[in-house]
């Protein structure tokens, strides 16, 4: 997931404000929420519908951009920010905790998508097919599982823990729906930034490619590199929402791999003879390879060793913590009240971890790998779904390590299938469904305790509050599950530029089929662990990076021109006031969301189209084909997102 962190509660501090209460200083249990009588009930059939509208927008928008990029947004402030104009159009009376509800719905159908794209498209890029129906039916038994597994300790983490665990970005989503009574341009800029991602991608081959997008070099001389730009929005509005530090770190591990590792290899691959063969195509020799096949065949592999190597070190990291957490979990239920909130978990953990089993034997056919997959995953999905619990308390969503718990996960896993001799091809299709099992109860772990700590603080339901969650979790396992039924021949598609980088699907496979079948690249996969553990020496961030090694390069400098976007906004706010400067990042985010949704959903409706045979794209010749019209493309994406920023200033003035 992507760093969007504690900014993001500086900069939604605008106008009316929480109670100092809300932050800690006072025990949970006499906390006054923002609405002091709390009601039984603040939903409706309305609020319902809208909010099934929403998780499905913001589970397939996720998908998509997490698939393309492998970063996502937590949903939760642009879920309050929609939420809130939704309500204000088609909902009386206009109540704060309805718009809590559609946050809540948003931040489900999100959690959703962060959990699955890690590791079901695996089962694609190993040779399977998703079966819909088994794929939905293992969802839904993950959300029981994940949102039953945090309700029976949830009165412990946000009441009891009230002020010990901050919640960050809970606390930045509370902020953001206190301000939306006051009004506010957010939803207005979150337009602006629709329509910018959705024209600019109708244009692009993602839909009717009447113009190119993608700024190319490529050198294959001597000196073996490449440099590419894609001029995309929701990448753009990514980088400008995440930041410098990441998106800098990023495009650093492009240029590694395309400026020094890429080359190196290929000089080397000259040399080879006549008899030396590219280690996975036999059909190819070493000394023919272009820079296509160095990048796919040999540079990822070492990116993969690098991200193996930053989920076991984040796993290690986080074993303090797991004890901790069950240490304190399991103290604060002896202490709990009798009159707690929130009670009801065991049902849907019950159902949860029966469907796991049942599942198992659906999938696999044979018992003994049911019983084994099937509990090896509830037991790590319940230790795991508390530390995620935990951890968003901590540093919230946006930075919770899913990747590591993932990539611990799928180890162990592994290495069971392993030494119990269940190592075919389809045994790694059926390894990786446990897998996704497993992802997907700890993302919708974490995103549940975070939406329900925003419950919490507004006065809400906890009861009711899961109920919309769990049905917007349901909602985002169809729809994430459907797209990747209805995307199965782009997801297959490989090579220099895919549709999608699916970075962590990728290294699922890889790690998986590698290790069951005795086949995984061990030189290449080593090189990038050692490469990996001298990062985490000098204090890098190892995802972060090897992410960055492992995607095409027009993905991270793309997002590289967005995080520079910001930095032209932060420093033009330099010659205004502090007010200006604060709204103008706010809106600032606002806008990038939309880019992101625009992007997202009109990417994906274009690519169906493309599938289905609905559309089918041109090939731009002419200007329209060269470098110079994606310069001019770009140059109309940066002006397109600067100019309303930095007429904010003529907003405050008209105010006045």
């Amino acid at each position: 997931m992507c760093t969007l962190g504690k900014k993001v509660g500086k900069e939604f501090r605008i106008m009316k404000k929480l109670s100092k209460d809300a932050f800690g200083g006072v025990s949970g249990r006499d906390y006054v929420p923002y609405v002091e009588d709390k009601p039984k009930k603040s939903g409706s059939g309305i609020i319902l519908t809208l909010g099934i509208i929403l998780a499905a927008v913001f589970a397939a928008s996720t998908a998509y951009s997490g698939m393309k990029a492998g970063l996502t947004v937590a949903a939760g402030i642009p879920g309050a920010i929609i939420g809130s104009g939704l309500i204000s159009l088609f909902v009386k009376p206009r109540t704060i905790l309805g718009k809590n509800l559609l946050q809540l719905m948003s931040s489900g159908g999100e959690s959703v998508a962060s959990g699955m794209i890690f590791v079901l498209p695996a089962v694609i890029l190993v040779g399977g097919k998703i079966n819909f129906f088994e794929g939905v039916a293992l969802g839904v038994g993950a959300v029981l599982l994940g949102v039953g597994v945090f309700t029976l300790v949830q009165d412990y983490m946000l009441v009891d823990e009230h002020g010990k665990l901050v919640y960050p970005e809970a606390m930045a989503i509370s902020e953001t729906l206190v301000a939306s009574d006051t009004g506010g341009e957010s939803l207005k800029y979150m337009g602006i930034g629709f329509g910018i991602g959705g024209i600019i991608t109708v244009l692009t081959g993602s839909v009717f490619g009447i113009m190119n997008n993608v700024i190319s070099y490529v050198n294959e001389s001597f000196y073996k590199w490449k440099f590419e730009t894609e001029v995309n929005p929701l990448l753009a509005g990514i980088g400008f929402i995440v930041g410098m530090d990441v998106s800098l770190l990023m495009f650093a591990g492009s240029i590694l791999a395309n400026f020094a590792i890429a080359p190196l290899l290929g000089y080397f691959m000259g040399m080879a003879g006549s008899d030396a063969s590219i280690w996975d195509n036999a059909g190819q020799l070493l000394n023919t390879a272009d820079f296509a096949v160095i990048s796919g065949s040999y540079v990822r592999y070492i990116g993969a060793g690098m991200m193996i190597s930053g989920g076991l070190i984040g796993a290690i990291k986080l074993i303090p913590t797991i004890i901790s957490s069950i240490s304190a979990t399991m103290k604060g239920r002896k202490t709990e009240g009798a009159d707690s909130e929130g009670g009801g978990g065991m049902l849907p953990l019950i159902i949860g971890a029966v469907v796991a089993l049942v599942m198992g034997f659906v999938i696999t056919g044979n018992i003994a790998m049911a019983l084994v997959g099937g509990i090896l995953s509830i037991i790590l999905s319940l230790l795991f779904v508390i530390v995620a619990g935990r951890l968003t308390g901590t540093i919230g969503t946006s930075n919770l390590p899913v990747s590591g718990m993932t990539i611990a996960s799928m180890v162990i896993l592994t290495l069971v299938f392993v030494v119990m001799g269940w190592t075919s091809a389809e045994n790694t299709q059926q390894l990786l469904l446990f897998g996704t099992f497993i992802v997907l109860a700890i993302s919708v772990g974490g995103g549940y305790s975070q939406s329900q700590k925003v419950t919490f603080v507004m006065g809400g339901n906890f009861n009711e509050g899961r109920r919309y969650f769990v049905i917007a979790n349901i909602v985002g396992v169809i729809i994430v599950t459907g797209m990747m039924v209805i995307l199965t021949p782009q997801l297959q598609i490989t090579g220099a530029n895919p549709p999608f980088g699916l970075p962590q699907a990728n290294l699922m496979a890889t790690l998986t089929a590698g290790i069951t079948s005795g086949s995984l690249p061990w030189h290449m996969i080593i090189a990038g662990i050692v490469m990996g553990i001298v990062l985490q020496l000098q204090g890098v961030s190892i995802m972060t990076f090897a992410i960055g090694f492992y995607l095409p390069i027009s993905t991270t400098s793309i997002i590289l021109v967005g995080a520079l976007i910001r930095v032209f906004i932060e420093y033009m706010n330099k010659k205004e006031t502090e007010e200006v400067g604060e709204e103008r990042i706010t809106l600032g985010i606002s806008l990038s969301s939309g880019l992101i949704a625009g992007g997202s959903i009109i990417g994906l409706i274009g690519i169906i189209l493309q599938v289905t045979g609905i559309v089918t794209p041109g090939a731009p010749t002419g200007f329209l084909g060269s470098n110079g019209a994606a310069f001019l493309l770009l140059v109309i994406l940066v002006v397109a997102i600067v100019v309303p920023l930095l007429k904010v200033k003529n907003v405050k003035a008209n105010d006045k």
